[in-house]
């Protein structure tokens, strides 16, 4: 029982977790109790889960695996796949933070073309990091009891630091066009779509603005939209796989994503299909 509870708690905590996060990028005033109570199912199912996987772990040990082992086989019986990657992103996503500081970009190839995509959100994403850090400050004077003064501080603090890292990772995480014309589309630690040279058939500028942030339609049209919008849209020769967030995969025919330079994404792009390969002997 206790091992089914921590497969269903945590992922309850962290889609709230999420939910929350959601919110905030979407402008979305959250109530102090609603976002309280948030915080707490966080709390109580974290801590639920550190006990099951700590038994769990020393059951495997006094059965005689080692350490790695029985910690990959607690986390593997406790912990779904969706919940084990949304931790992948949170710890990507801190790891771009990091990044953002140093003012370095994550694989971006000597040669290659980096394309900024977050010219739209960036001012959205620091006026909700700014509300949020008032409102930890406004909750903080707030709460009068010192242990839940202190568990709200410090998920306060750590809700800032993730919407934080949710930009920092679309900042060193660029799209790119790589030396051979191949094009990798990125949304920070969430979305990395890989699109070879010769699977490009046309690119162009065309603004549209479809709801939603990551949509596939019938017909294989995907959207990858930031702010609102996509600029730039490729027509593929065949199908490419991608993995959505929470490891759902599809496949995409035409591919219709933001970059703040849609015509030099464009040139770039045509320049790659249209120039002599890289295996080719230079003249003469």
């Amino acid at each position: 029982m206790s091992v089914r509870g921590a497969r269903y708690g945590l992922p309850v905590a962290l889609i709230v977790e999420w939910g929350v996060v959601g919110c905030l990028m979407a402008e979305v005033r959250i109530p102090g109790a609603v976002l309280f109570a948030a915080e707490a199912l966080v709390v109580g199912a974290a801590g639920f889960e550190g006990v099951v996987l700590w038994r769990l772990w020393l059951a495997d040990r006094r059965a005689g695996a080692g350490r790695r082992e029985a910690m990959g086989a607690a986390l593997r019986t406790v912990v779904p796949e969706q919940v084990r990657r949304l931790l992948a992103h949170e710890v990507r996503g801190l790891h771009s933070l990091g990044l953002w500081v140093l003012r370095r970009r994550h694989a971006v190839p000597e040669g290659a073309l980096a394309l900024p995509y977050t010219g739209p959100q960036t001012a959205t994403m620091y006026g909700l990091v700014f509300v949020a850090v008032v409102e930890t400050v406004m909750l903080a004077l707030l709460i009068p009891w010192p242990v839940v003064h202190a568990v709200s501080l410090v998920l306060d603090v750590y809700g800032v630091v993730l919407a934080l890292a949710l930009h920092a990772a679309c900042v060193t995480r660029p799209h790119v066009v790589g030396a051979d014309g191949a094009l990798r589309i990125r949304y920070g630690v969430l979305f990395d779509l890989r699109v070879p040279a010769g699977a490009i058939a046309a690119a162009r500028v065309e603004r549209r603005y479809p709801e939603g942030w990551l949509r596939v339609d019938a017909d294989g049209v995907l959207d990858l939209v930031v702010g609102g919008q996509t600029t730039v849209t490729v027509e593929l020769v065949s199908p490419v796989p991608f993995v959505r967030p929470l490891g759902k995969r599809g496949w995409a025919r035409t591919v219709r994503f933001h970059v703040d330079d849609p015509g030099g994404t464009v040139a770039a792009l045509t320049r790659g299909r249209t120039g002599p390969s890289p295996s080719q002997d230079p003249p003469g």
